[in-house]
């Protein structure tokens, strides 16, 4: 996971923040931050419950940071804050967009933004505007959206296939339960799951030199190599077409410096190898081992360096000593075969992408891929610090994100988490090779088993295997079709608080999803001010059959439907029975209108809310 907020309660936030500024103090700002303009051409745009916030690009910048003060007679009360939507990680958004429900309807902020350059800096702020979101009246205002269904469209990027995050794959082997279910077999399933209904392609998981599959001891003070449980682990998601994500970590009990540093009740090693020579023999002779038992399909494996060393809780040593610990292992995989592709540095936060890519220069150490972690906003956008720094063609990947670091977090369960996984995913598409939600299944235990059904778990599906709302929204971004059409919006709340994503399949059907969604989690149990109509005229459509299927807390909402059962620990067997009613969703007809050709079909958007809406081929 990322961050140490998700390891203490939500008070403790402060802490992690003086850690991370601690980790960055040590080493000092990288030398090639560049000093960004502030951005120009802010403007405001007032809706019911929302500001819609506007600007120009900044050359140079991986995200921007909006910030607010209340005015009080046309003057700020006092200086203006990043905005807090309460994600609990990095506040900066990739876009030139934002959307804010965070304030009171009716009462006048000042609104300023930053261009931000590298995760640890911000650039001056805009020039100021003034603007108060509208209240709410008797009815929901409309947002109007236009496709063409004989659009020439663009092929659609699919940044949620790549890859998925997965408790450590020791645990496909374990026979123990949870809430009386076999654990080994239920996120066995949850992992075909994904594959089968959403195309995953990979699965990342940390700790494959954990102790419970040991693959390494010291036996009269000489290694003993071992990789029977490796296999037998990636033997079975090989089987169902999933490949891994190989996380390189942690260490081995025999071959940690100190090790009574570790991390997670399953005590994973963080501490420095304390013989980096039989490190780099260790890694050497896994990577030869894959390669001899899977052939050349390893070949196509990602093979990334540690998880989050930013973080005091998961790299005792210094920054310094990762950087060496990664050229060790960089050299160890490329001296197998130098066409395996190894990259890093798997950070929290976006932390020491930098710092990794400077380094490199230096020392000739090889990243073809740079991978980093956030939570509660779409990912950054990395691709100016890699021109920058000379690295144009490695890839990025995103191997965790989510709606919160925050283990036990209520957020991870409901439709909030939906909307915001289908915000994130249009975010990163065409500029993030993979954004990897963090992860499959409730069978998840970095601090313990799960305590109940839902208890605000990482996890897409629960315990029992019922799919939670962010799993029907990557079903629901699985049916969009391989080119993508262009959306005109208009109205109260368009191209921001409502979201679309267009497409057409290659038998001439198109798939539209259209969201209500803000970052703002104060909002994840919804907000009557934020619901729209929304009015859809699919142009060359008239005579085609229209259907809809809708996600929000009265379909499909796991949290809805436990809450109406009774549900307060683990499900009795007859309410495990029901609970399957929010296992899938339900595809309905409707009626349309016809006007000039078009198709238009009305719909009411709930917040948090999604529907598809599916129209046959001609």
């Amino acid at each position: 996971m990322t961050s140490a907020s998700d390891r203490q309660p939500a008070d403790a936030r402060s802490d992690w923040e003086a850690r991370i500024a601690l980790r960055s103090d040590e080493q000092g700002t990288t030398n090639a931050t560049p000093h960004l303009t502030p951005p120009g051409d802010l403007v405001a745009t007032v809706g019911v419950g929302h500001v819609h916030l506007r600007w120009a690009p900044v050359s140079g910048a991986v995200g921007y940071l909006a910030h607010r003060a209340p005015l009080r007679d046309g003057v700020p009360t006092g200086e203006l804050t990043p905005i807090d939507h309460l994600g609990g990680d990095v506040l900066s958004v990739p876009d030139t967009w934002y959307v804010d429900t965070t304030g009171e309807a009716g009462q006048s902020y000042a609104y300023a933004v930053a261009a931000v350059p590298e995760v640890t800096v911000t650039g001056p702020l805009s020039a100021p505007v003034h603007a108060a979101a509208l209240p709410a009246g008797d009815a929901a205002p409309t947002v109007a959206l236009r496709v063409d269904a004989a659009d020439e469209g663009v092929a659609l990027p699919r940044p949620w296939q790549p890859m998925i995050g997965s408790e450590r794959l020791s645990q496909l082997l374990c026979t123990d339960t949870s809430g009386g279910r076999e654990i080994g077999s239920e996120l066995f399933a949850a992992l075909r799951r994904i594959r089968d209904e959403v195309g995953v392609e990979s699965v990342r998981a940390h700790a494959i030199f954990h102790d419970d599959l040991a693959v390494y001891r010291e036996v009269d003070g000489e290694p003993v190599l071992d990789f029977t449980g490796v296999d037998r682990v990636y033997d079975l998601l090989l089987s169902i077409g999933l490949r891994p994500v190989v996380e390189i970590g942690f260490l081995p009990h025999d071959l940690a410096s100190d090790p009574e540093k570790t991390v997670f009740q399953y005590r994973g090693h963080i501490s420095p190898p304390k013989d980096w020579q039989r490190w780099a023999d260790l890694v050497q002779a896994f990577v030869a081992h894959l390669l001899e038992r899977y052939g050349e399909t390893v070949l196509s494996w990602d093979f990334e360096v540690w998880n989050e060393a930013n973080l005091e809780v998961f790299w005792s040593g210094t920054r310094d000593e990762w950087m060496r610990l990664y050229d060790v292992t960089a050299k160890a995989v490329k001296d197998v075969d130098p066409r395996i592709a190894v990259g890093g540095p798997s950070s929290a936060a976006a932390g020491w992408v930098d710092a990794l890519l400077e380094h490199a220069t230096r020392s000739g150490a090889p990243v073809d891929f740079v991978s980093t972690h956030t939570y509660g906003s779409p990912p950054l956008d990395l691709r100016p610090t890699l021109h920058r720094l000379g690295f144009p063609d490695a890839r990025i990947l995103w191997t965790e994100w989510g709606v919160t670091p925050t283990h036990f977090h209520p957020v991870n369960d409901g439709t909030s988490a939906a909307t915001f996984l289908l915000s994130g995913m249009r975010s990163a598409a065409g500029r993030v090779d993979a954004l990897s939600y963090w992860v499959a299944s409730d069978h998840f235990e970095e601090l313990g088993r799960p305590p109940r059904l839902l208890h605000g778990g990482f996890g897409l599906i629960t315990v029992g295997g019922i799919a939670k709302p962010r799993y029907h929204a990557l079903r629901m971004l699985a049916e969009l079709g391989e080119t993508e059409l262009s959306v005109q919006a208009s109205g109260d709340g368009a191209d921001g608080l409502v979201q679309s994503w267009a497409s057409r399949r290659a038998d001439g059907s198109l798939a539209i999803l259209v969201w209500a969604s803000t970052l703002d989690q104060s909002k994840r149990d919804g907000d009557p001010a934020l619901a729209r109509q929304v009015r859809l005229a699919v142009e060359g459509a008239a005579g085609r059959a229209v259907t809809v299927t809708r996600l929000d807390r009265e379909h499909g909402d796991v949290t809805t439907l436990a809450a109406r059962l009774g549900v307060t620990d683990w499900p009795a067997e007859q309410q495990w029975d029901a609970l399957r009613a929010a296992d899938t969703l339900v595809t309905e007809k409707v009626d349309i209108r016809v006007r000039g050709g078009a198709a238009v079909v009305d719909l009411h958007l709930p917040q948090p809310g999604a529907v598809l809406v599916e129209v046959t081929g001609s």
